[in-house]
């Protein structure tokens, strides 16, 4: 941490951020498919790891031993933090009681118990899915939210995009319960050029906090996130 600010520990994004996140505050990474909602959240992770933080991995996607493989191949000895500083579940997002008993009854209890600054839920898009309506799903995410709040950790979330618009989560929802909300996606170049996709990411708030509003370009790459503070998209 740095004062009252929590990494994220990704090159050019802290910077954004104002020297990164606020401490006890949610942040939700927003994106399509392949943008690397992930990774960001991984990047997280480890950046606390690094620092002798206890780290919570919520996913509701990707195995366990996916996710430390994955982390394995970006160079990173995870094994000595498994179920000391890092503790990383599984949950099967189509058994609705399990699912939403660990997340709103056993979460908060781990994160005493292990005293964790750093929570991440990958991805938030699914368990708000275990709802059947809308006015349900605001009334159990609001909870839960306002539950995590009261504990002494950042939270991470990340959420796939609503299939016709790209600029909103799933169910529209989260982005309204975050203090931070950031948007990556797609941008094609206008005009003739078809072959350069680039990826972009935008602040799109930041409660509590300055930060940049500019559109920026980054990369995925092998061992790292880049993100291109001081670069235009084009």
């Amino acid at each position: 941490m740095n004062g009252d600010r929590v990494k994220v520990g990704i090159v050019g994004l802290d910077d954004m951020l104002g020297g990164g996140l606020i401490h006890g505050s949610i942040c939700s990474i927003i994106g399509t498919y392949g943008t690397g909602k992930t990774t960001f959240a991984l990047e997280f992770a480890w950046d606390g790891l690094k620092k002798g933080e206890t780290v919570i991995y919520i996913s509701l996607e990707e195995r366990e031993d996916r996710l430390l493989r994955y982390m394995q191949m970006k160079g990173w000895e995870v094994t000595p933090f498994l179920n000391k500083s890092l503790y990383v579940i599984k949950l099967d997002p189509t058994d609705f009681n399990i699912a939403n008993n660990r997340i709103k009854n056993e979460l908060p209890r781990l994160i005493d118990e292990v005293k964790a600054s750093r929570v991440v839920i990958d991805p938030i898009s699914l368990f708000e899915d275990l709802f059947n309506t809308n006015s349900e799903r605001r009334q159990e995410m609001f909870r839960f939210i306002e539950g995590l709040r009261d504990k002494n950790c950042t939270i991470m979330m990340t959420s796939e995009t609503d299939r016709n618009n790209v600029f909103s989560s799933r169910h529209a929802l989260i982005e309204y319960l975050s203090d931070t909300v950031i948007l990556l996606r797609y941008l094609r170049p206008s005009g003739s050029d078809l072959s350069a996709v680039h990826l972009a990411l935008e602040v799109v708030k930041m409660r509590m906090s300055s930060h940049s509003r500019e559109i920026k370009p980054y990369d995925l790459l092998q061992d790292q996130v880049m993100v291109y503070s001081e670069a235009n998209v084009f």
